[in-house]
C-alpha cells in the first residue's frame, strides 16, 4: 500500500503542481486548502507524513500544529514563504521535521519526503529497547520513559533521541545527527538541530539548563552521557 501524504496549502495551483510530482514518486496524495479542512482530512485519512503551508487563511499552519501535535506524531514539513528564523524556530518548537523555504526547487522537496519517511521506516525496522541511565526508548512501541514517567515526543526528537542513546559517550556534529534523524545531511540546516536538542532536553531533562542526558561538546556537537559512577560531578550544558 502506498504511503498517504496530506498536502496543505491555500495555493491549488501549488497542490496540483506538487501532486503530479508525489504520484510519479508512488506516493498517495490528499489534499486540503488550509487548517481547518487539514484537520478534518488528516483525522480520517492518517496520512503518512504531512507538507504544510504556514501562511493560510481560517487556520493556519502554526495553529493547525498546535491542535494536531496533541492528536498525533505524524511527521511535518514546513512550506514557508518567511525567511527570519524565529519563524522557521517556531514551527520546529511545535514538532515539525523540517522546512523548505519559498520558492523552493521541487526536487529538493521530493528529496526531503524521503529523507523523513526513510528515517520514519528505519524506526520501525529495528524493533529493538535502549535504557542508559533512567532512560528507556522502546522502538517498537514508539515510546520513552524517563524513570516511571512517559515523555511526548515528536518523531524528529525520538530518533535523535535513539541516535544518541545507541551510542553513549559518542559525539555526534550537527551534520552526523542531521542525516541519521532526517536521512540527509544540508549544510545550512544543520541549526535545526539545536531547536530539537532544546526541545528534547525541555522533555526530558530535569533542569533544561544543566542537561544531564543530552550533553554539548563544546565545537563539536552532542552526546548522550554515558553512566558514570555514583556521585560524579554532571557535565556542564
Amino acid at each position: 500500500m502506498p504511503q498517504t501524504i496530506l498536502l496543505v496549502d491555500d495555493e491549488a495551483r501549488l497542490r496540483a503542481m506538487l501532486r503530479v510530482y508525489l504520484e510519479q514518486e508512488g506516493y498517495r496524495v490528499v489534499e486540503a486548502g488550509h487548517g481547518r479542512d487539514a484537520l478534518y482530512v488528516a483525522r480520517h485519512e492518517k496520512p503518512d507524513l504531512i507538507i504544510l503551508d504556514l501562511m493560510m487563511p481560517e487556520m493556519g499552519g502554526y495553529e493547525f500544529m498546535r491542535v494536531f501535535a496533541k492528536e498525533a506524531n505524524t511527521p511535518v514539513i514546513m512550506l514557508t514563504a518567511k525567511v527570519e528564523d524565529t519563524d522557521k524556530i517556531l514551527g520546529l518548537e511545535l514538532g515539525a521535521d523540517d522546512y523548505v523555504t519559498k520558492p523552493f526547487n521541487v526536487r529538493e522537496l521530493i528529496a526531503r519526503v524521503h529523507a523523513v519517511l526513510r528515517r520514519l521506516q528505519k524506526s520501525q525496522a529495528e524493533p529493538d529497547i535502549l535504557r542508559v541511565a533512567d532512560v528507556t526508548l522502546d522502538r517498537t512501541a514508539c515510546t520513552v520513559k524517563v524513570g516511571e514517567r512517559y515523555v511526548d515526543l515528536t518523531p524528529s526528537e525520538f530518533g535523535l533521541l535513539a541516535a544518541l542513546m545507541a551510542a553513549p559517550g559518542r559525539v555526534f556534529s550537527r551534520l552526523d545527527l542531521l542525516d541519521l534523524v532526517s536521512g540527509d545531511a544540508y549544510e545550512g540546516y544543520e541549526r535545526t538541530i539545536d531547536v530539537h536538542v532544546r526541545n528534547l532536553r525541555t522533555k526530558i531533562e530535569p533542569d533544561p539548563r544543566r542537561p544531564r542526558y543530552v550533553e554539548t561538546v563544546y565545537g563539536m556537537g552532542y552526546r548522550f552521557a554515558p553512566e558514570r559512577p555514583p556521585g560524579s560531578a554532571e557535565n556542564q550544558p
